[in-house]
C-alpha cells in the first residue's frame, strides 16, 4: 500500500466532532446512553473514533486525540482572528511515539446540501490547505499523554494559517503525526470537523438570501421510563435513583433545562418546549419523597422540587408540546390492536401537564418517535371519536422521510375524511445533532464500531448556519434535537447561542409553532409513508404480545369491578395507573434496547399481578369434614379493594368430587364472604381440592388454594348404586333358591312321572 494510501485510510478513521466526558470516558461499554454520563465537567471533549481492522486483520493504535476546546465555533465578522483548540494527546500503544506533530488542515468550503449531506456522513476531505506542522512533544512513552494548545491564524499568509479569506462551511482536520518505534513518520490520530464562516475577520461577510429562514426549536424534556408505582408521600416506587443525579446540577435533565432558561429570553416565540407527561408525574411525585424498588429510600426529592418549579416558571405563559405519555410508541400500538391506549397516550399528557404546569399544551397536536406514522396509525390519530371525546389530530410533526408529495419546506396539507396540517422537522440539521449515535458508518470500505456516545452540535451548528445564511430564503428550519439529548450543557448552549447570532443578524427570523401548524397549507395532497428502517426500530412483536396479554387481563378485571359507592373508588381509580404502566412498556425509549422493554414489561405484569392478588381465597386453618355426600364445601374468599368484585368460584377437578352449578358471588368492597360450594361426594376417603377465583370473563385473581376435604359419608350415586347392587343380589339368589326347591320337588321336565312306575316282584 502506497503512503498516501495509507494516510488517506487513517484520515477517515476519525471523524465527528463529539462531546464527552474526561478523556477515555467514550471508550466504556454503556448500556442506558441516557444518564450514561455523569456531567461532572463543563467542557467537550472531541474524540478520535477507532478504526475496525479489515477480515483478519488488527489495525495498529498509537496515539488518542481529544479536544476539549475549539474557539471560535462558529465564525463571524467580529470573532477573533484566530482559531484555538486546546486538548491532550495520549499514547494507547504498545510502544513509544517520537516526533509528535500536530496541525490544523482545511478543505474547500461546501457549496451545496448534498455535499454537507455526504460530510454529515463521512468527514470531507479537507486537504486543500495543510499548514505546517507544529511539535507537540519530543516523545510518549505507552500510556504517557501531553496536553497541548494550538493557535493559528484564520487567514493571511502564515506558515500555520488556515487562509480562509471567504464566507463558507469548511471541513476542518487535526491532523497528528509521529514516529513510532520500528515504524517511520505517518499520520497517527486524525479529527475531522465543520467550522462554519458567516463572516470574515477583517475581510468578507456573508450576505443574506431572501427572506430570513423562519425558525423553530422544538426542545424536548423526556426521559426513559422510571416510574414503578404512584403512592401517597414518600410511597411512590422509581425503578432507580438515576433521576437523582439527573435532576442535580450538572444533570442531563438539569442541562436541558437551564439551557432553555438562558435562551427563552431571546428566542421566546422560536422555542417551544416538548415535554413527556409520564416524566413530569414521576419528578411530581419524587417531590413529595419516594423509594428506589427494592426498598431504599430516594434522595432526590430536594432536586425534584426544585427542578419542577423551575420548570413551571420557565413555561409560563410559552409554548408547549405534550409528547405521548411515556413517548409510547404509536405505531406499535396500532400493530398490537391497542387503540385505547393510543388514544389515552395522546389525550391523557395535555391534561397532566395543565394540571402540574398551569400551561395549555397546543392542543391536538402529535410529535411520533422518529417523526413518523404508518397510513394505519395516521388514520387513527386524526380520526375523531365523540363517544370517548376524542376530537382527532389535527397537526402532526413529522419527518420529510415520511412524507410523500410534499415539495418545500412549509407545512403541508394530508387530504382526506380528516384533513391534517403536517410540519416537517428539518431533518439534516436534527440528523447533525443525533450524531453517531446509533448510526452505523461505513468509511473507504471499512466499517465503524457503533459506540454509545454524546452527541456533538458542531456539525449541527454548522448545518443551521449554512440553512439560514446560504439558503435562506424565507424557508421554514424545524429544529428537534434528539428526544433523550445527551449532551453537556455547554454543547445546549453553544447550539442556541448560534441560533441567537443568526436571529440577530437577521439570517433568521423567529416563528412560533402554533404560527406552523395554524398555517395555510399550500399542498394539500400530501401523504404520509413508513420508511422500512423505521419498522426495524418499532417495538419488537414479543414485547406488544406481552402487553396486549396484560391489556386483555386487565380489561376482564375492569369489567368486573363496580364502584361500591361515592366514598369509595372508582374502578377507574385502581385501573388507570395500570394503564400508563403498560404504556411505559411501550415506550419508544426501549427502541433499540429490548432488555429494558423486558424490564419494562416484568414490572407492568408484577403490578398488575399485585391487584389480581387483591381478591383471592384463604386458606382454612383445619381441614374440612363433610357431614354427608351432598355437604357443601366452605369457601372464605377476601377482596382487599375498594370495589365490588364479581367472581367465580372455580375447583379443579378431583376424583372423588363433583363441583355442581354455583351462580358468580359479588364480594363487597374491603370484604369477606363464606361461600358455600356445593359438591357431591363420590366416595369417601380425603381429597385436596384445588380452589381459585377468577372473573366472570376468566382473569385468574389470586393464587390457587388447596382445601384439605375429608368424607365418611357415602354420595348419592355411590347409594343408588349399592341399592341397585344388593337389589340384584337378592333377585339373583332368590332365582337360585327357586331353581333349588323345583329341583329337589323333582319338577325337573326329564324325571319319569311315578304313577307310571310298577314295582317289581320279589323272586323268593
Amino acid at each position: 500500500m502506497s503512503l498516501r494510501k495509507l494516510v488517506c485510510t487513517a484520515a477517515v478513521a476519525t471523524f465527528l466532532v463529539i462531546a464527552a466526558p474526561p478523556a477515555g470516558a467514550v471508550e466504556q461499554s454503556q448500556q442506558d446512553g441516557i444518564d450514561a454520563l455523569p456531567f461532572t465537567t463543563p467542557t467537550e471533549v472531541w474524540a478520535t473514533r477507532s478504526l475496525s481492522a479489515q477480515p483478519g486483520q488488527q489495525t495498529p493504535q498509537f496515539l488518542r486525540l481529544d479536544i476539549a476546546q475549539l474557539t471560535p465555533r462558529f465564525v463571524t465578522s467580529d470573532s477573533p482572528g484566530t482559531v484555538k483548540i486546546t486538548g491532550k494527546i495520549v499514547n494507547i500503544g504498545d510502544r513509544k511515539v517520537s516526533d509528535i506533530v500536530l496541525r490544523l488542515e482545511r478543505g474547500e468550503p461546501l457549496a451545496t446540501e448534498d455535499d454537507l449531506r455526504k460530510a454529515l456522513r463521512e468527514p470531507a476531505a479537507a486537504e486543500s490547505i495543510q499548514p505546517k506542522f507544529t511539535p507537540i512533544a519530543e516523545a510518549l512513552e505507552p500510556g504517557q499523554q501531553t496536553d497541548f494548545t494550538l493557535e493559528v491564524p484564520l487567514r493571511g499568509t502564515e506558515p500555520t494559517s488556515l487562509e480562509v479569506e471567504q464566507p463558507g462551511i469548511y471541513p476542518v482536520l487535526a491532523n497528528v503525526n509521529g514516529k513510532p518505534d520500528f515504524g517511520g513518520q505517518a499520520r497517527l490520530a486524525a479529527l475531522s470537523t465543520l467550522l462554519p464562516v458567516l463572516g470574515v475577520p477583517g475581510g468578507e461577510t456573508k450576505g443574506r438570501s431572501g427572506a430570513p429562514a423562519k425558525l423553530t426549536v422544538l426542545w424536548p424534556i423526556s426521559d426513559r421510563p422510571r416510574l414503578v408505582r404512584l403512592g401517597g408521600e414518600g410511597q411512590s416506587e422509581l425503578i432507580d435513583d438515576d433521576l437523582a443525579t439527573s435532576l442535580s446540577v450538572n444533570g442531563r435533565l438539569y442541562g436541558v433545562l437551564q439551557a432553555y432558561e438562558q435562551a427563552i429570553s431571546s428566542m421566546s416565540t422560536a422555542m417551544c418546549v416538548a415535554i413527556d407527561p409520564d416524566l413530569l408525574r414521576t419528578v411530581q411525585a419524587m417531590s413529595t419523597g419516594y423509594r428506589v424498588r427494592g426498598g431504599a429510600e430516594g434522595k432526590g426529592k430536594t432536586e425534584a422540587r426544585l427542578w419542577l418549579d423551575r420548570l413551571k416558571m420557565a413555561v409560563t405563559g410559552r409554548c408547549v408540546v405534550a409528547l405521548p405519555y411515556a413517548d409510547a410508541d404509536l405505531v406499535a400500538l396500532n400493530r398490537a390492536k391497542l387503540g385505547t391506549m393510543r388514544t389515552l397516550a395522546v389525550t391523557d399528557g395535555p391534561k397532566l401537564i395543565q394540571d402540574i404546569l398551569s400551561v395549555q399544551p397546543l392542543p391536538n397536536l402529535v410529535w411520533p418517535e422518529d417523526g413518523v406514522l404508518d397510513q394505519s396509525t395516521f388514520d387513527e390519530l386524526v380520526t375523531p371519536q365523540p363517544d370517548k371525546k376524542y376530537p382527532g389530530m389535527k397537526s402532526v410533526l413529522l419527518d420529510p422521510t415520511g412524507l410523500t408529495d410534499a415539495p418545500g419546506t412549509a407545512p403541508v396539507g394530508i387530504g382526506g375524511k380528516n384533513p391534517v396540517t403536517a410540519v416537517k422537522i428539518d431533518s439534516m440539521v436534527s440528523d447533525a445533532l443525533q450524531g453517531s449515535d446509533s448510526r452505523p458508518r461505513t468509511l473507504s470500505g471499512v466499517t465503524a464500531p457503533v459506540e454509545n456516545q454524546p452527541v456533538s452540535v458542531q456539525n449541527a451548528l454548522a448545518v443551521l448556519v449554512f440553512r439560514a445564511g446560504w439558503q435562506g430564503d424565507g424557508r421554514t428550519v424545524l429544529v428537534a434535537p434528539p428526544r433523550r439529548w445527551n449532551a453537556p450543557i455547554s454543547e445546549m448552549t453553544e447550539f442556541l447561542t448560534a441560533a441567537q447570532k443568526l436571529l440577530a443578524g437577521g439570517y433568521a427570523a423567529q416563528t412560533g409553532l402554533a404560527e406552523l401548524t395554524n398555517a395555510t397549507p399550500s399542498t394539500t395532497n400530501a401523504k404520509v409513508a413508513y420508511p422500512p428502517e423505521a419498522g426495524a426500530r418499532e417495538i419488537s412483536a414479543i414485547i406488544a404480545n406481552s402487553v396486549t396479554n396484560q391489556s386483555a387481563e386487565l380489561n376482564g378485571l375492569v369489567a368486573a369491578m363496580q364502584q361500591e359507592d361515592t366514598q369509595h373508588a372508582s374502578p377507574a381509580d385502581l385501573a388507570d395507573p395500570l394503564w400508563l404502566g403498560l404504556l411505559r412498556a411501550m415506550s419508544g425509549a426501549w427502541r433499540s434496547n429490548e432488555q429494558g422493554a423486558r424490564s419494562a414489561v416484568e414490572i407492568s405484569q408484577d403490578e398488575l399481578n399485585a391487584l389480581t392478588g387483591m381478591v383471592a381465597v384463604t386458606q382454612p386453618n383445619s381441614p374440612i369434614l363433610l357431614g354427608s355426600g351432598d355437604s357443601p364445601i366452605p369457601v372464605t374468599i377476601t377482596n382487599k379493594l375498594d370495589v365490588r368484585v364479581t367472581v367465580r368460584i372455580t375447583l379443579a377437578d378431583t376424583p372423588g368430587i363433583r363441583k355442581l352449578d354455583l351462580a358468580d358471588q359479588v364480594l363487597p368492597a374491603r370484604g369477606e364472604r363464606v361461600v358455600r360450594v356445593p359438591v357431591e361426594v363420590l366416595r369417601s376417603g380425603r381429597f385436596p381440592v384445588n380452589v381459585r377465583l377468577t372473573t366472570p370473563e376468566g382473569v385468574a385473581l389470586g393464587d390457587a388454594v388447596k382445601l384439605e376435604v375429608s368424607s365418611s359419608a357415602y354420595g348419592t350415586i355411590t347409594v343408588i348404586i349399592t341399592v341397585i347392587a344388593a337389589i340384584a343380589l337378592v333377585l339373583l339368589s332368590g332365582r337360585r333358591i327357586y331353581k333349588r326347591v323345583r329341583a329337589r320337588n323333582g319338577e325337573s321336565g326329564d324325571a319319569p312321572s311315578i304313577e307310571n312306575v310298577t314295582p317289581e316282584k320279589s323272586s323268593a
